[in-house]
């Protein structure tokens, strides 16, 4: 008797647990099975999405991508996500549904990735003196001579240097108020960006003459400058690039830079490439080069340069920053803020 009893009792304390367990099982939470949120994908993979229905029973359910519509159901089952037809970046998919009278809403954030960039080695072919006071923000090649623009307030200049002794052959010495950034050379002209003060400055190329300032559009900052020989392309320390009118200097467009990571931020010093925009990424002793498809925005490689400079350097403001194109040795001319060393360098693999 006392075994029934036992028997009985424990009965009794199980069913409710089971009951209970029972009802949080049918209940549970209208969500995201599947992407979860926060997961990467590459474009053009097909994502099935998948949710969990505490209630079977519905009348219909809405998907959306960033609040646009995308396809609605009448039963539970799963819908694909073609992500190839969506831009890079991240994607709030979201799922209403609507049953007995009531409506209920789960969300789940996804970032369409492009493939992992290329990795680049690259080779030491010469080293050259640079001048250990010059803050170096942008560097061009042309015909021999290097040119090359310093920031600080105070300090900011922009240079025609002899590649060969680093030394200052011509100097124009910024107003005090300017933080000299990035800088290109367009046909006869120097275009200089600035790093707050929202103006870009134009020079004749020989004599070093201001000609002209232009301000910015949307841009933040003032960063990295190169010129494709259509358009002025701009950085402003964010993930994007932007496209100017070589004549008005007005903005034409801008795209935004990925990797397989998501948005690459802090792109700096700029240099165009045989159709590619290689940049500085401003990330203290991370020296590292992308090479980025402006058509696209798309990271196709990367060059990690850590170890090259074995000069001493502070935790900041000495950071990788210049990059010119040397074109009759498919080179590269590389150095670093307040860096006592240039280096060429062979792009191995390119």
């Amino acid at each position: 008797m006392r075994t029934k009893f036992k028997i009985a009792g424990l009965i009794a304390v199980l069913l409710p647990m089971l009951f209970i367990a029972g009802c949080k099982s049918q209940k549970g939470k209208f969500e995201f099975i599947n992407p979860t949120t926060g997961s990467r994908v590459l474009k053009g993979d097909q994502v099935e999405l998948k949710l969990n229905f505490p209630n079977p029973i519905i009348d219909s359910v809405v998907y959306s991508v960033d609040g646009d519509f995308l396809e609605s159901k009448t039963d539970t089952t799963s819908l694909v996500f073609d992500s190839g037809s969506f831009g890079y970046g991240s994607k709030r998919l979201s799922a209403k549904v609507y049953a007995e009278g009531k409506e209920n809403i789960a969300y789940s954030d996804l970032l369409v990735v492009p493939p992992a960039p290329k990795p680049y080695a690259f080779e030491v072919v010469k080293s050259y003196p640079h001048d250990e006071k010059a803050f170096t923000q942008g560097l061009y090649y042309d015909n021999g001579t290097l040119y090359e623009s310093t920031g600080r307030n105070g300090e900011s200049t922009l240079r025609k240097v002899n590649l060969e002794t680093g030394e200052v052959l011509q100097k124009y010495d910024l107003d005090e108020k300017y933080f000299g950034e990035g800088m290109t050379v367009m046909n006869d002209k120097i275009v200089m960006l600035t790093y707050t003060t929202n103006e870009g400055l134009v020079f004749d190329k020989n004599s070093f003459k201001l000609l002209k300032t232009f301000t910015y559009e949307n841009k933040k900052e003032g960063w990295g400058l190169t010129y494709d020989g259509k358009r002025l392309i701009q950085s402003d320390g964010s993930s994007q690039l932007f496209f100017l009118d070589p004549v008005t200097f007005k903005e034409t467009g801008s795209i935004r830079v990925f990797d397989d990571n998501g948005p690459v931020e802090q792109l700096n010093e700029l240099e165009y490439i045989d159709g590619k925009v290689y940049a500085n990424l401003y990330h203290g002793d991370r020296d590292e080069i992308v090479i980025i498809d402006p058509e696209s925005g798309i990271v196709e490689g990367k060059i990690n340069f850590v170890g090259m400079y074995d000069g001493k350097r502070a935790s900041f403001d000495n950071e990788f920053n210049g990059i010119a194109y040397r074109p009759d040795t498919e080179t590269l001319l590389v150095t670093g803020k307040l860096w006592t060393k240039l280096f060429e360098v062979k792009i191995k693999g390119r």
